[in-house]
């Protein structure tokens, strides 16, 4: 069998009631991640769906010879998109199931039970002047009677009313209620049966969520003139991350409460989220928070630096970055890879193609408060991701670039190794010696060979390996935003200078000076992961249709090199050096030294050589010999290849593809969007709230289109020319839709005709 990931960047909108349908979609998706492991790890499947998907493993496996592994390691959200993310990261991080968070959102997610108990009418006669508003907000009455089910219409019509006349120009809802939901909800995760982490080890499990600092907080520009001018930054991330190694956890239950209190304070339905707010919830509660200080420094560094973060004011993260795809791009530096990867960027929209409008749709010139309420908050809220999919695009493209020019320049450079190295005996016997020695006479010659493109590239490749050593010796510091990067750069590149590393050109042979090479050699680690990666990929190629056996020693002595390599960029293996940092930008050549010391990466060098030489050893000569001509002449790939993605490299080497999950995509059941199948995009998408028979439709239809649409983008990472029995995908999905139907038919009690009329749109369960 191949191996093969179909990695999964998950980021969710914001959409207020619609919470509970995209929690019915990342519960669909965390039985596949929980499928996807158990088939890879030869365990039994649970039943309902995670036993359809197992089974749809299964059967690609005997299709194409791959064995899929489906994972989720980014994910990021915003508003009621930020707390499903944040509980399915837990999930995906601990193991833990997602089952008791569907009945907390089913009973708790209720305007009920999230009216401040100070903002509640005290009796029926209170604002009693202000029923008319409701039936305004419901359309006069003819909104309910047209799209409430009978059964419904009571309940919503209370509710409305009790909602309505709730103290005026306060928050209705209450901040402290949903920290005390959250927790609970985390409590009865970890209460409940887990199984094992749905990542493999040592893969990373980075985490976003967005938020807006109400006040904002500064933020220092380089100009011309003035030299320096302070500017209000108002958009916050919040970021967790896991290594997945044994004991880690991506942060403790109230630091996530955080997040997800935070990022879902929609403008006036929530109050301002505050740190004392959580505090006073974690005393009532009589529980601890002991990465409290640790936490809130490394979240809001500026406000803990300044005026302190107990002040600081924060509401809805969707107010200025409702689909924060920027942080989920960022991520995928650093990612680890043991085999062929697919990534995607999926994205959850519950209700695309949203307008706003106080009444109906808009006609004409909006009126004031259209024009206001739209300008201050839904505007901002749908602005398009358009930025973010062509920055995608054009990092595919560069990628596809860079491909076509290796396989262009392939028997080039074949010629020029086999013409530098001949057709020596030696070759066919590799030896870590050996190799490090045909490594350096192989780079040597490349320099020579690209003549003035030579220090174009040194220079390049030399201002990347500076950047990226800046920036790990700012994480070190603990120093965020621009500013303080900038002058840390600034610091490092001028103690480069110093040591020579700047000696890059013709004049001298090899193209550098002792010095430069010597800088390199210490510092450089993305030229030797970019050289594994095409090595990795020469074994791929190697592999043709199915994983040979002859190759895995090779392919994992490859790969653990590799993740060692992409190891030793990151912080956390660094920590010791935090007081050296903390000294920035004073003595940066300090900083250089006791980073030298703990890269170590000439002990790093000769395993990888040792590994290497080892597993090539045991190929034949046809295998052995194109594996060897890719490594030693990765020289003169880098060189053309490195200008052409600007310096920086690629850690993951395929094209970024995305697919959305919305209920305009999800058409096998029933056609007509959101319209035709949701209830939470009523009253201006707070309708979830009025109903748990409207909680249960959505949750409901949230799993049936998550699970239509998951079959669809795991079956579009088969291998091309590769496909299931026709009609195997339609029969996937319609036995996924019944073993859901069959799983939620004792839970959801309030919607019995809309189970029955969905199996009846189904038809016969078939296979």
């Amino acid at each position: 069998m191949r191996d093969k990931e179909l990695r999964l960047a998950l980021v969710c909108y914001g959409g207020i009631s619609l919470a509970v349908y995209m929690h019915g979609i990342t519960k669909e998706l965390w039985r596949l991640l929980s499928a996807s492991r158990a088939f890879c790890a030869g365990d039994p499947a649970s039943g309902g769906s995670e036993r359809v998907y197992r089974a749809m493993f299964e059967e690609i496996a005997e299709a194409s010879g791959v064995r899929l592994r489906v994972l989720t390691d980014i994910l990021a959200g915003a508003s009621a998109g930020g707390i499903n993310s944040v509980f399915l990261a837990r999930a995906i991080d601990t193991g833990e199931s997602l089952d008791p968070l569907t009945d907390l959102w089913l009973r708790d997610a209720d305007v009920e039970r999230l009216i401040d108990p100070a903002q509640a009418p005290g009796h029926a006669m209170t604002k009693f002047w202000a029923r008319p508003l409701a039936w305004m907000a419901a359309g006069s009455g003819k909104l309910i009677d047209e799209t409430v089910e009978a059964a419904a219409r009571d309940e919503v019509r209370a509710k409305l009313d009790h909602f309505v006349r709730s103290r005026w120009f306060e928050p209705p809802f209450g901040g402290e209620r949903l920290c005390n939901l959250i927790l609970d909800a985390f409590d009865a995760m970890a209460a409940a049966p887990a199984g094992p982490r749905l990542l493999p080890a040592g893969q990373p499990l980075d985490l976003f969520v967005t938020v807006t600092d109400f006040a904002g907080h500064p933020e220092r520009l380089r100009l011309n003139s003035p030299a320096e001018v302070v500017e209000t930054e108002h958009r916050l991330v919040l970021s967790f991350s896991s290594q997945g190694r044994p004991g880690e956890r991506l942060a403790e239950a109230p630091d996530l409460t955080f997040a997800a209190r935070a990022t879902s304070s929609f403008p006036g339905a929530f109050p301002p989220f505050t740190v004392a707010e959580l505090d006073r919830v974690m005393a009532a509660r009589q529980s601890e928070w002991p990465t409290r200080d640790a936490f809130l420094a490394r979240a809001m560094p500026r406000h803990a630096s300044a005026r302190g973060a107990e002040r600081a004011v924060l509401i809805d993260g969707s107010v200025l970055a409702n689909a924060p795809f920027r942080p989920a791009i960022a991520a995928l530096r650093e990612r680890p890879a043991r085999r062929q990867i697919d990534r995607r960027f999926v994205f959850i929209d519950p209700a695309p193609g949203f307008a706003f409008a106080l009444n109906g749709k808009i006609d004409g010139v909006p009126g004031f408060f259209q024009t206001l309420i739209g300008a201050l908050s839904e505007i901002p809220r749908q602005q398009p991701i358009r930025d973010s999919l062509e920055a995608l695009s054009a990092r595919s493209a560069r990628i596809e670039r860079m491909n076509a020019i290796l396989d262009q320049l392939r028997g080039e450079v074949e010629g020029q190794v086999e013409g530098l190295f001949g057709y020596t005996f030696l070759l066919d016997y590799p030896t870590p010696k050996r190799l490090a020695a045909w490594r350096r006479r192989a780079q040597a010659a490349a320099a020579t060979r690209a003549g003035y493109g030579q220090a174009a590239y040194g220079i390049l490749k030399l201002e990347g390996v500076i950047d990226r050593t800046a920036q790990l010796l700012s994480q070190l510091a603990g120093r965020e935003g621009p500013e303080p990067q900038r002058r840390i750069r600034e610091a490092v590149a001028a103690a480069a200078r110093e040591r020579g590393a700047y000696e890059i050109g013709t004049a001298h042979a090899g193209g550098a000076g002792p010095e430069a090479i010597a800088f390199l050699r210490a510092f450089d680690i993305g030229f030797r992961i970019r050289r594994l990666r095409l090595l990795v990929r020469r074994i791929g190629e190697q592999d043709g249709d199915h994983e040979r056996s002859d190759l895995s020693e090779v392919r994992e002595a490859a790969y653990t090199a590799l993740s060692a390599y992409l190891e030793a960029q990151r912080a956390e293996p660094h920590a010791g050096l935090r007081d050296v940092a903390r000294r920035l930008p004073a003595d940066a050549g300090a900083a250089l030294d006791a980073l030298d010391a703990t890269l170590n990466l000439t002990r790093l060098d000769a395993e990888t050589d040792a590994a290497l030489a080892t597993a090539l050893s045991g190929l034949s000569r046809d295998l052995k010999r194109p594996l060897l001509l890719a490594y030693l002449g990765f020289p003169f790939f880098d060189i053309a290849t490195l200008p052409l993605l600007q310096g920086e490299g690629l850690d993951e080497f395929d094209p970024v593809r995305v697919d959305r999950i919305s209920p305009d995509d999800a058409t096998a059941i029933r056609e007509g969007g959101a319209d035709a199948c949701l209830k939470g995009t009523q009253f201006h998408n707070f309708g979830a709230f009025f109903s748990r028979a409207y909680r249960e439709n959505d949750y409901l239809w949230g799993r049936l289109h998550g699970a239509e649409r998951l079959v669809d983008i795991v079956l579009s990472s088969l291998p091309a020319g590769t496909r299931l029995r026709p009609g195997r995908a339609t029969a996937i999905k319609r036995a996924l839709f019944h073993a859901i139907l069959d799983e939620e038919a004792d839970r959801l009690t309030t919607i019995p005709g809309l189970l029955a009329s969905i199996r009846a749109e189904l038809g016969p369960r078939g296979d």
